[in-house]
């Protein structure tokens, strides 16, 4: 799908979605539900909405997926609020979605070169992998993240189009994935950031659809060995557009 087309989605579903009672409090449960069943929640989604919006819990559920659940809401919560005054993007704003994230299923990590804390946002002292992938060595975290953020904040100056925005928010979450700077968690926070970016310039979140996980992590590898990050954009785009499209369906009133 062009771009173009998606861009002409985001407008017609802003414009349906002006004066709908709840519609941002359902997209950001859906985005809640999304990003944690990726990460292994199995809650449901109605569960999910249930215990966000009544405080029901599903008694045939671990507890830890509740809390990863209410976690990943009050850090949604966060960069949705951040917005209102936005400040430059540093090591420690991404520290503080982190520690929202892992708050109360995070841990105390030992290793030969000292203590970290996953429910505080510290960065790891350890090195990490997932799959057949090995991430970048922790010494070198700390540079690597500051290196993000000037990006982050200089491209913030001058991107002006809908595809520009979209390319920095899809490029944040690439590049950060790639840097993996904690001990868990780090999936969950680079969805945040880059629903961050677009909510930064006023435009409708994305969500990474739970049922496209093994779609999603092949996108993300075969752009990092190939070394070609537009196969990550065309995933995020199409995600995009599943998501706007779906909601432009249900907001249209049937015609008969």
């Amino acid at each position: 799908m062009k771009i173009q087309e998606i861009n002409d989605l985001a407008i017609k579903y802003q414009e349906l979605t002006k004066g709908v009672i709840d519609q941002d409090k359902n997209t950001y449960y859906a985005i809640t539900y999304h990003s944690t069943a990726i990460e292994g929640s199995m809650l449901t989604e109605k569960q999910t909405v249930n215990l966000l919006e009544f405080g029901q819990t599903a008694g045939n559920k671990p507890i830890e997926h509740h809390l990863m659940v209410l976690d990943h809401n009050q850090a949604l919560d966060f960069i949705l609020k951040a917005v209102k005054e936005p400040q430059p993007v540093t090591i420690e704003f991404i520290q503080s979605i982190s520690g929202l994230v892992k708050k109360s299923t995070g841990a105390i990590v030992n290793t030969i070169m000292g203590t970290y804390d996953t429910s505080k946002g510290d960065l790891r002292l350890s090195g990490v992998r997932a799959g057949n992938r090995l991430f970048p060595d922790y010494n070198k975290v700390p540079s690597l993240l500051k290196s993000l953020c000037q990006s982050i904040n200089e491209e913030m100056q001058h991107v002006t189009t809908f595809e520009e925005i979209c390319n920095l928010a899809f490029k944040v979450h690439y590049d950060f994935v790639s840097i993996h700077p904690f001990g868990d968690g780090n999936g969950r926070t680079s969805r945040l950031l880059m629903n961050y970016i677009q909510h930064r310039f006023n435009l409708p979140l994305s969500i990474v659809y739970k049922q496209d996980r093994l779609k999603y992590i092949t996108a993300l590898e075969n752009a990092r060995s190939k070394e070609d990050i537009s196969i990550f954009y065309n995933f995020m785009y199409d995600q995009y557009a599943k998501f706007l499209k779906s909601e432009i369906k249900f907001l249209t009133p049937s015609t008969y």
